[in-house]
């Protein structure tokens, strides 16, 4: 049997949980760096079903515990669903469902109120994560969550409250979702949409929260078809930017259009004077996300948002391929200057369709450096056979300049057939690495982290 792509090459999934202490470290680990870098991914358990997607395999969560300039720890662990539960031979700890839905949340991971979140996007529920990872339960917020929830969150530290905007493909609408610092839902917002579209990622600013109304929507055809992700490029779905006021009680929803294209992150966003900076990663023309594919090239923009005139003014920030773009979390709906982000490979053998479209999920052995006000970039390539995942910042302290602090990503040594922690100094960002943290396993490329800090 040929199994898909996504379970090949650096996408194979690992077959054992694994818990490892006192890691090798080549370099020196910055003694104030304190905390946990978590990141979520998909990890099939078994391959027995070939066309399965990238997107749909069960949640495995990979953790790196520093402290005092040691790397105590290293755990993967699945994230215990029902089924997955069920394939261990565990019991599965039982909870909320958000419209029998439930699913071993593979996305995101992040820290919130006191609990440690693996979130996943249209309708299931996040799963709440021990310390150590190890599953607690799905969590519905302590029964305030009213229906499903998202994968990719913002959190306004000048509020304490974390944002998210939910979609799911029987809905009517799209909802805002407002967590506050306590760990409940403080409010919930519902914005009318039409097609059913496929909303994974949102920005934020003072002002506004933005939202991507783009023309990958809920397609019946593809669920008659059997397809396993039912989501299609629809050209009669008008691309459109929405701009929802945070403050008020009416929160009427600008809607601007722009042309046909496919945003899967933010960078981040801010307001300047009456305008809203918007930096995505963005897919020009159509794009197939059964396959990862946008016909058009990957890019990062900027649209600059006119509500006044309700136009959009889009420049190029860097025309090469590059996604799961990040700014320092401090700096969320804030201006900022620097983000980060990881090249995606141009070519990648075992992602060519029958069309011979390439899949722009593959990454590459760079990450890029962006000073977006000196409108300067700096790239950190690794080894030739090596790839490396999204690049989280960790400043060196809470109160330190923007760029002062670590970028940390997992990066694969093909040498040792293993994957190495590494950061590199923001301010050093093209010199050698700071630390190489050896981790005793290969962690298959996934998705988000975070670096959450004691």
């Amino acid at each position: 049997m040929t199994h898909s792509a996504f379970h090949e090459g650096p996408f194979a999934p690992v077959t054992e949980e694994v818990t490892a202490f006192d890691l090798p470290v080549t370099g020196s680990l910055p003694a104030e760096l304190s905390g946990r870098y978590l990141r979520n991914g998909p990890n099939p358990i078994g391959l027995d079903d070939a066309e399965a997607h990238w997107f749909l395999g069960a949640g495995m969560v990979h953790g790196v515990r520093l402290r005092a300039g040691r790397a105590e720890w290293y755990r993967n662990r699945w994230v215990r669903s029902r089924d997955v539960a069920a394939a261990l031979g565990e019991t599965w700890a039982g909870g909320p469902e958000h419209d029998g839905r439930d699913f071993p949340a593979n996305t995101h991971v992040l820290s919130h109120g006191g609990r440690t979140l693996a979130t996943v996007e249209s309708g299931p529920l996040p799963y709440e994560l021990t310390d150590e990872l190890d599953t607690v339960a799905p969590c519905d917020f302590g029964g305030t969550l009213p229906c499903g929830y998202a994968a990719h969150t913002k959190l306004d530290r000048r509020t304490g409250d974390l944002h998210a905007i939910a979609y799911y493909w029987a809905w009517n609408h799209i909802q805002h979702i407002v967590v506050g610092p306590d760990g409940t839902v403080g409010s919930t917002t519902d914005i009318p949409v039409s097609d059913g579209p496929m909303i994974h990622d949102f920005a934020l600013t003072e002002r506004y929260v933005v939202l991507l109304d783009l023309p990958v929507t809920f397609s019946m055809d593809a669920v008659a078809a059997g397809r396993q992700l039912p989501y299609t490029w629809n050209p009669t779905h008008q691309a459109r930017i929405g701009l929802l006021p945070r403050a008020g009680t009416a929160r009427e929803v600008q809607w601007i259009e722009v042309e046909p294209c496919w945003v899967f992150h933010t960078l981040n966003a801010y307001d300047d004077g009456g305008r809203v900076v918007v930096d995505v990663c963005r897919y020009e023309g159509s794009y197939d996300v059964s396959i990862l594919s946008g016909r058009g090239p990957l890019t990062l923009d900027r649209w600059i948002i006119d509500p006044a005139a309700g136009k959009v003014v889009q420049q190029r920030l860097d025309d090469r391929a590059q996604e799961y773009p990040r700014a320092d979390e401090r700096m969320i709906s804030r201006p900022y200057r620097y983000g980060y982000s990881a090249q995606i490979a141009e070519v990648s053998r075992a992602m060519v369709d029958g069309n011979g479209d390439l899949t722009d999920a593959a990454f590459a052995n760079t990450l890029i450096k962006h000073d977006l006000m000196a409108g300067t970039t700096q790239a950190h390539p690794f080894g030739k056979d090596a790839t490396a995942g999204e690049a989280v910042f960790a400043p060196s302290s809470p109160d330190a300049a923007e760029d002062d602090g670590y970028v940390m990503s997992f990066v694969h040594d093909p040498d040792r057939g293993a994957t190495d922690l590494v950061l590199l100094a923001g301010q050093d960002f093209t010199g050698e690495p700071v630390a190489r943290v050896h981790l005793p396993v290969r962690v298959p490329l996934g998705f988000h982290g975070n670096w959450i800090g004691d």
